[in-house]
Protein backbone atom coordinates (compact mmCIF):
# COMPACT_ATOMS: atom_id res chain seq x y z
CA UNK A 1 0.00 0.00 0.00
CA UNK A 2 1.25 3.39 -0.84
CA UNK A 3 2.62 5.68 1.65
CA UNK A 4 1.04 8.96 3.06
CA UNK A 5 2.95 11.97 2.53
CA UNK A 6 3.91 12.37 6.11
CA UNK A 7 4.73 8.91 6.14
CA UNK A 8 6.72 8.94 3.18
CA UNK A 9 8.84 11.97 4.41
CA UNK A 10 8.96 9.66 7.63
CA UNK A 11 10.39 6.39 6.13
CA UNK A 12 12.49 8.86 3.20
CA UNK A 13 16.31 8.23 4.51
CA UNK A 14 19.26 8.65 2.44
CA UNK A 15 20.39 5.24 1.83
CA UNK A 16 24.34 4.11 0.97
CA UNK A 17 23.80 0.82 0.52
CA UNK A 18 21.71 -0.76 -1.50
CA UNK A 19 20.11 -4.78 -2.20
CA UNK A 20 21.22 -6.27 -5.38
CA UNK A 21 17.68 -6.25 -6.20
CA UNK A 22 16.03 -4.34 -9.32
CA UNK A 23 13.37 -1.95 -9.23
CA UNK A 24 10.65 -1.27 -11.46
CA UNK A 25 11.90 1.62 -14.32
CA UNK A 26 8.50 2.65 -15.29
CA UNK A 27 7.56 3.26 -11.42
CA UNK A 28 10.55 5.40 -11.30
CA UNK A 29 9.57 7.09 -14.18
CA UNK A 30 6.10 7.87 -12.47
CA UNK A 31 7.92 9.42 -9.51
CA UNK A 32 9.74 11.65 -12.39
CA UNK A 33 6.89 12.85 -13.51
CA UNK A 34 5.99 13.85 -10.11
CA UNK A 35 9.33 15.82 -10.08
CA UNK A 36 7.93 17.68 -12.76
CA UNK A 37 4.95 18.89 -10.93
CA UNK A 38 7.13 21.08 -8.70
CA UNK A 39 6.48 24.36 -7.84
CA UNK A 40 9.08 26.18 -10.06
CA UNK A 41 10.21 29.96 -10.77
CA UNK A 42 7.65 31.79 -13.07
CA UNK A 43 6.87 28.31 -14.21
CA UNK A 44 9.36 28.62 -16.72
CA UNK A 45 10.41 24.71 -15.65
CA UNK A 46 14.27 25.09 -15.74
CA UNK A 47 14.82 21.59 -15.14
CA UNK A 48 15.70 18.21 -17.28
CA UNK A 49 15.76 14.56 -14.97
CA UNK A 50 18.70 11.49 -16.92
CA UNK A 51 17.10 9.03 -15.53
CA UNK A 52 20.00 5.77 -15.67
CA UNK A 53 19.60 2.25 -16.32
CA UNK A 54 22.18 1.65 -18.67
CA UNK A 55 24.87 -0.44 -17.12
CA UNK A 56 27.91 1.10 -18.62
CA UNK A 57 26.53 4.50 -17.82
CA UNK A 58 25.48 3.49 -13.90
CA UNK A 59 29.24 2.32 -14.15
CA UNK A 60 30.84 5.35 -15.50
CA UNK A 61 28.45 7.80 -13.02
CA UNK A 62 29.59 6.21 -10.00
CA UNK A 63 33.28 6.32 -10.81
CA UNK A 64 32.15 10.12 -11.34
CA UNK A 65 30.42 9.95 -7.76
CA UNK A 66 33.91 8.79 -6.20
CA UNK A 67 32.64 5.24 -6.38
CA UNK A 68 31.08 5.84 -2.80
CA UNK A 69 28.62 3.41 -2.05
CA UNK A 70 25.20 4.92 -2.94
CA UNK A 71 26.25 5.18 -6.28
CA UNK A 72 28.16 2.10 -6.93
CA UNK A 73 25.69 -0.31 -5.56
CA UNK A 74 22.36 1.60 -6.81
CA UNK A 75 20.04 -0.01 -8.99
CA UNK A 76 19.12 3.57 -10.85
CA UNK A 77 20.24 6.57 -10.93
CA UNK A 78 18.50 10.14 -11.55
CA UNK A 79 20.60 13.47 -12.49
CA UNK A 80 18.74 16.67 -11.74
CA UNK A 81 19.97 19.18 -14.07
CA UNK A 82 19.24 23.08 -13.68
CA UNK A 83 18.82 24.68 -17.10
CA UNK A 84 18.91 28.16 -16.78
CA UNK A 85 19.92 28.62 -20.04
CA UNK A 86 16.41 27.63 -21.45
CA UNK A 87 14.52 30.49 -19.92
CA UNK A 88 13.71 31.92 -23.57
CA UNK A 89 12.65 28.59 -25.01
CA UNK A 90 10.27 28.23 -21.17
CA UNK A 91 9.03 31.82 -21.54
CA UNK A 92 7.90 31.01 -25.25
CA UNK A 93 6.44 27.75 -23.89
CA UNK A 94 4.56 29.61 -21.44
CA UNK A 95 3.50 32.27 -24.12
CA UNK A 96 2.42 29.66 -26.71
CA UNK A 97 0.14 28.00 -23.76
CA UNK A 98 -1.57 31.13 -22.58
CA UNK A 99 -2.17 31.79 -26.34
CA UNK A 100 -4.13 28.61 -26.37
CA UNK A 101 -5.66 28.69 -23.48
CA UNK A 102 -7.04 31.76 -24.16
CA UNK A 103 -7.86 31.39 -28.02
CA UNK A 104 -11.42 31.89 -27.60
CA UNK A 105 -14.29 34.08 -28.56
CA UNK A 106 -16.18 36.10 -25.82
CA UNK A 107 -13.95 36.07 -23.45
CA UNK A 108 -14.85 38.25 -20.02
CA UNK A 109 -12.58 41.51 -19.51
CA UNK A 110 -10.99 39.78 -16.69
CA UNK A 111 -9.60 36.57 -18.70
CA UNK A 112 -8.63 39.51 -21.21
CA UNK A 113 -6.78 41.33 -18.56
CA UNK A 114 -5.29 38.06 -17.38
CA UNK A 115 -3.99 37.13 -21.11
CA UNK A 116 -2.33 40.27 -21.53
CA UNK A 117 -0.46 40.32 -17.92
CA UNK A 118 0.71 36.92 -18.62
CA UNK A 119 1.79 37.30 -22.05
CA UNK A 120 3.24 40.32 -20.67
CA UNK A 121 5.02 38.77 -18.12
CA UNK A 122 6.74 36.25 -19.84
CA UNK A 123 7.56 38.54 -23.17
CA UNK A 124 8.80 41.29 -21.08
CA UNK A 125 9.32 40.62 -17.64
CA UNK A 126 11.22 37.54 -17.71
CA UNK A 127 13.52 38.85 -20.24
CA UNK A 128 14.00 42.02 -17.94
CA UNK A 129 15.19 39.65 -15.39
CA UNK A 130 17.21 36.59 -17.61
CA UNK A 131 18.50 38.69 -20.21
CA UNK A 132 22.61 38.93 -19.98
CA UNK A 133 25.70 39.86 -21.22
CA UNK A 134 29.02 38.33 -19.58
CA UNK A 135 27.96 39.48 -16.62
CA UNK A 136 27.89 43.21 -17.46
CA UNK A 137 24.03 44.17 -17.73
CA UNK A 138 23.32 41.39 -14.76
CA UNK A 139 25.43 44.35 -12.76
CA UNK A 140 23.54 47.39 -14.28
CA UNK A 141 20.26 45.96 -13.39
CA UNK A 142 21.40 45.19 -10.18
CA UNK A 143 22.44 48.27 -9.26
CA UNK A 144 19.09 50.20 -10.78
CA UNK A 145 16.70 47.89 -9.02
CA UNK A 146 18.69 48.21 -5.78
CA UNK A 147 18.30 52.02 -5.85
CA UNK A 148 15.06 52.07 -7.03
CA UNK A 149 14.29 49.71 -3.80
CA UNK A 150 15.70 52.85 -1.54
CA UNK A 151 11.71 53.66 -2.40
CA UNK A 152 9.40 50.59 -2.52
CA UNK A 153 9.48 47.17 -2.62
CA UNK A 154 11.52 45.44 -5.34
CA UNK A 155 13.18 42.34 -6.64
CA UNK A 156 16.57 42.96 -6.03
CA UNK A 157 17.86 39.45 -7.47
CA UNK A 158 18.67 40.39 -11.46
CA UNK A 159 22.16 39.04 -11.21
CA UNK A 160 23.17 35.78 -13.75
CA UNK A 161 24.84 34.41 -10.47
CA UNK A 162 20.94 34.82 -8.46
CA UNK A 163 19.11 33.39 -11.69
CA UNK A 164 21.38 30.60 -11.33
CA UNK A 165 20.07 30.19 -7.69
CA UNK A 166 16.56 30.55 -8.63
CA UNK A 167 16.81 27.81 -11.41
CA UNK A 168 18.97 25.25 -8.59
CA UNK A 169 15.94 26.25 -6.02
CA UNK A 170 13.58 24.81 -8.53
CA UNK A 171 14.96 21.99 -9.42
CA UNK A 172 15.59 21.05 -5.54
CA UNK A 173 12.11 21.58 -5.50
CA UNK A 174 11.72 18.96 -8.31
CA UNK A 175 13.96 16.28 -6.57
CA UNK A 176 12.37 17.06 -3.27
CA UNK A 177 8.88 15.52 -5.29
CA UNK A 178 10.93 13.04 -6.71
CA UNK A 179 12.52 11.59 -3.35
CA UNK A 180 9.27 11.63 -1.47
CA UNK A 181 7.37 9.51 -4.34
CA UNK A 182 10.00 7.38 -4.33
CA UNK A 183 9.89 6.94 -0.58
CA UNK A 184 5.73 6.56 -0.81
CA UNK A 185 6.21 3.31 -3.07
CA UNK A 186 8.69 1.45 -0.94
CA UNK A 187 11.80 2.86 -3.04
CA UNK A 188 15.02 4.41 -1.62
CA UNK A 189 16.98 7.35 -3.13
CA UNK A 190 20.29 9.28 -1.63
CA UNK A 191 20.73 12.64 -3.25
CA UNK A 192 24.64 12.84 -3.50
CA UNK A 193 26.56 16.16 -3.55
CA UNK A 194 29.64 14.56 -3.78
CA UNK A 195 30.60 13.94 -7.72
CA UNK A 196 32.52 15.33 -10.30
CA UNK A 197 30.10 17.53 -11.90
CA UNK A 198 31.66 17.93 -15.11
CA UNK A 199 32.64 14.44 -15.95
CA UNK A 200 29.03 13.54 -15.04
CA UNK A 201 28.22 16.60 -17.60
CA UNK A 202 30.63 14.68 -20.49
CA UNK A 203 28.90 11.10 -19.65
CA UNK A 204 25.75 12.23 -20.26
CA UNK A 205 26.69 14.54 -23.41
CA UNK A 206 25.12 17.56 -21.68
CA UNK A 207 25.50 21.54 -23.12
CA UNK A 208 28.02 24.43 -21.82
CA UNK A 209 24.74 25.45 -19.98
CA UNK A 210 23.50 23.06 -18.35
CA UNK A 211 24.26 22.25 -14.50
CA UNK A 212 24.16 19.56 -12.34
CA UNK A 213 21.87 20.42 -9.22
CA UNK A 214 22.49 16.70 -7.90
CA UNK A 215 23.09 12.86 -8.63
CA UNK A 216 20.59 10.76 -6.94
CA UNK A 217 21.01 7.00 -6.43
CA UNK A 218 18.16 5.12 -5.90
CA UNK A 219 17.28 1.14 -4.76
CA UNK A 220 15.79 -0.78 -1.73
CA UNK A 221 17.66 -0.33 0.90
CA UNK A 222 20.13 -2.49 2.31
CA UNK A 223 19.79 -3.42 6.25
CA UNK A 224 23.02 -1.61 6.80
CA UNK A 225 22.22 0.94 4.10
CA UNK A 226 21.19 3.61 6.86
CA UNK A 227 24.17 4.75 8.57
CA UNK A 228 22.82 5.90 11.77
CA UNK A 229 19.30 6.60 13.48
CA UNK A 230 17.83 10.05 12.36
CA UNK A 231 19.08 13.37 14.08
CA UNK A 232 17.74 16.63 13.77
CA UNK A 233 18.37 19.33 15.92
CA UNK A 234 15.90 20.42 17.98
CA UNK A 235 12.31 22.01 16.34
CA UNK A 236 12.06 24.75 18.61
CA UNK A 237 15.75 26.33 17.49
CA UNK A 238 14.65 25.92 14.04
CA UNK A 239 10.49 27.58 14.43
CA UNK A 240 9.74 30.99 14.71
CA UNK A 241 6.34 32.20 15.05
CA UNK A 242 5.88 35.78 14.40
Amino acid sequence: MEKTVSEAIAYRRSTRVYKDEPINTEKVKQCLVNASLAPTSSNLQLWEFYHITNKETLSQIAKACFNQNAAKTAQQLVVVVARKDLWKQRAKANIAFIKREYDKEGLSDRDLKRKKMATNYYGKLIPTLYADFLGILGFLKYIVFQIVGLFKPIYRQTRSSDMRIVAHKSAGLAAENFMISMAAIGYDTCPMEGSDTLRVKKILYLPRGAEINMVISCGIRDEKGIYGPRFRVPFEEVYFKV
